[in-house]
C-alpha cells in the first residue's frame, strides 16, 4: 500500500528534487516548499520508490495536501 507524503505547512512548491520512479531512503528530500520566505524540505518517511508526484513547481499547497506517493 503506498505511503502518502503530505505537506506539513501551507506554501508553494519551490523545487521538486525527485521524479516518479526514483528510489528514496528515509529522510531523502523529495521536494522543497517555500512558506513565509523559508524553504521547508519535504522528506521521505520511508524507503521505497516514488510512485506519483501530485503537484508541480510553483503550485500552491495547503497543510495536509498530498504531495506524492511512495511505494
Amino acid at each position: 500500500m503506498p505511503t502518502e507524503v503530505e505537506s506539513q505547512i501551507a506554501g508553494s512548491v519551490w523545487k521538486i528534487e525527485k521524479a516518479v520512479g526514483d528510489a528514496v531512503e528515509i529522510d531523502d528530500v523529495i521536494m522543497i516548499i517555500e512558506s513565509m520566505k523559508m524553504e521547508i524540505p519535504v522528506e521521505a518517511e520511508r524507503a521505497g520508490t516514488i510512485a506519483e508526484i501530485r503537484v508541480a513547481e510553483g503550485e500552491g499547497v495547503e497543510e495536509g495536501t498530498i504531495l506524492a506517493l511512495i511505494d
